[in-house]
């Protein structure tokens, strides 16, 4: 298999942090591959460095050693602005927790993405291309009639199909999941689950993280993070 088979590519990740006079060792020389079209659970224990990892593949978090290439670039080696570019468009991001606006209705938080990539003058020349493009998503999503709805207006699993939206508003090649069921009731959970699938199906990259191994039976392949390392 070639290297521009893979979509995103971890090599010898290593990742510890202070707490007080103590330092935790969290990822020990972790190596990771994930190809185009994949839906990828990674599932470990909670401290494991699940969510450490998750965020150092979408570039919200730095490794203290080791690579992490996108499509084969090193994000080490690009500028803030490349960066940014990367996380607002290349990668969707959906968290345990939804982190929607609740002083904006549900079409806003899911054009929010599309209007912060953008000057006040290129959102001008945007905006009805963002506008219809996230009505789109949230009636794909089942929640056309939601999208005057302020979040805390909706339930759960609501607000999550709401972030899950936003994430894909810019059309973004991966989509990381850090425990998108972990605050949801079991069937909320999977309708969650079913959705990730469906966009699966329908070409995009996934790669969720989970503590939860009957969540994770859901993806086409299973990691096992263990002391800080994949366990094969």
């Amino acid at each position: 298999m070639s290297k521009d088979d893979f979509i995103i590519r971890a090599d010898g990740l290593y990742k510890s942090y202070r707490m007080g006079a103590t330092q935790v060792n969290v990822l020990k020389g972790l190596d990771l591959a994930v190809e185009r079209g994949e839906f990828v659970a990674i599932i470990g224990a909670s401290g494991s460095g699940k969510s450490t990892l998750l965020h150092i593949l979408g570039a919200l978090d730095k490794p203290n050693r080791g690579v992490v290439e996108f499509e084969g670039r090193d994000l080490d080696k690009q500028s803030g602005r490349e960066l940014n570019r990367f996380r607002n468009k290349m990668v969707g991001f959906v968290f345990q927790f939804y982190h929607l606006l609740d002083e904006l209705n549900v079409l806003e938080n899911v054009f929010l993405p599309a209007m912060a990539s953008k000057s006040v003058v290129g959102w001008f020349g945007c905006r009805k291309w963002a506008k219809n493009r996230a009505g789109e998503l949230l009636v794909r999503l089942g929640l056309g009639e939601r999208a005057g709805h302020k979040p805390y207006q909706l339930s759960g699993g609501e607000r999550q199909r709401v972030a899950i939206a936003r994430a894909l508003m810019n059309e973004p090649r991966l989509l990381l999941a850090d425990e998108p069921t972990g605050n949801l009731d079991s069937a909320t959970g999977n309708g969650i689950l079913d959705t990730l699938e469906e966009l699966n199906r329908a070409g995009q990259t996934v790669v969720m993280v989970t503590h939860d191994e009957r969540i994770a039976r859901r993806a086409g392949r299973i990691i096992i993070l263990a002391d800080g390392k994949i366990r094969t």
